[in-house]
């Protein structure tokens, strides 16, 4: 059985109602195209005005690949967007996966110490990044699973899926961990 924390859903991200949510964000901070535009653009001026101070402050140079930060979600429903960067898909062979798990391990340590207790993940760099949706869900799968086996406090942690086939995908990994996870405690 999957872990019960874990929820999968079709649909946009920026209508989430969950402590954080994550913006695949590019290095700037400053707003950009896909998941990163939307979050910008409903979220409002607050966002931006955060990551300009954090650019200002700490990430002249911008935030580096698999970092995250947080700020302010103003007008989402949820209450914080944790921005983090992935990585751009070069045949897997400059870090990606590393820095992929990165990514999603980061993001949830942030909302721990935020005492942060539910988060909404896109999949991040699927999209412009193009790293393939099997490999990327995969390996967001097993670090979001092994994060949650440590991590208690997390009550709920939802995989927003841009498309049916990327919500099948994730159903499919999930099932396939949970019955891993079975066979291994019956030993």
């Amino acid at each position: 059985m999957p872990d019960p924390r874990i929820e999968i859903t079709v649909g946009d991200i920026t209508a989430v109602a969950v402590d954080a949510i994550v913006n695949a964000a590019n290095s700037s901070l400053l707003g950009g195209g896909g998941v990163d535009g939307a979050i910008h653009r409903r979220g409002g001026p607050a966002i931006l005005q955060e990551c300009e101070r954090l650019r200002r402050s700490h990430y002249g140079k911008g935030l580096p690949t698999g970092a995250a930060v947080i700020t302010t979600a103003g007008n989402l429903p949820a209450r914080h967007v944790i921005h983090t960067v992935g990585p751009v898909w070069s045949g897997g062979t400059n870090r990606e996966p590393e820095l992929l798990a990165n990514c999603y391990r980061n993001s949830l340590r942030v909302a721990v110490e935020h005492g942060l207790k539910s988060i909404a993940f896109p999949g991040i760099s699927t999209g412009i990044y193009r790293y393939p949706k099997e490999q990327a869900a995969r390996l967001a799968v097993e670090t979001v699973g092994a994060f949650l086996a440590e991590h208690p406090e997390l009550e709920r942690v939802v995989f927003v899926c841009y498309d049916q086939e990327s919500h099948a995908i994730y159903q499919r990994l999930l099932h396939q961990r949970g019955a891993a996870d079975a066979g291994a405690r019956r030993s």
